[in-house]
């Protein structure tokens, strides 16, 4: 089971998780309206992204791209208060998903060429 694991991760790209669980968390927080749900959809996918960056980068990469994330949602509450929360959401989670594309994907991509 290790193995498919890690071969999931080998070859998944972080860029769509890292949105997704953007996307999901809030969706999550507001259809349910618990709000500590969507942290924990938020948390799975941000963990998965970390361990998946830091195993195909370096350490750098994956701490850089954990702190857009964390900044990315922070700035999502912040921009829902003058562009509403959907449009806020997902204007992070495509800047988020361009991130990890441009910091860590790519360079996987390139890597296997």
């Amino acid at each position: 089971m290790a193995s498919v694991d890690r071969a999931f991760i080998r070859l998944t790209p972080t860029a769509p998780v890292a949105a997704g669980s953007l996307i999901a968390g809030y969706a999550v927080a507001a259809g349910t309206g618990s709000r500590p749900l969507g942290g924990v959809v938020l948390l799975a996918g941000g963990l998965w992204c970390v361990r998946a960056w830091t195993q195909r980068n370096d350490t750098r990469t994956a701490v850089t791209l954990a702190c857009a994330g964390l900044a990315a949602f922070v700035l999502s509450h912040v921009l829902a208060l003058a562009i509403g929360a959907w449009p806020a959401v997902l204007l992070v989670a495509a800047a988020m998903a361009a991130a990890a594309w441009l910091r860590a994907d790519s360079r996987v991509v390139l890597a296997r060429s």
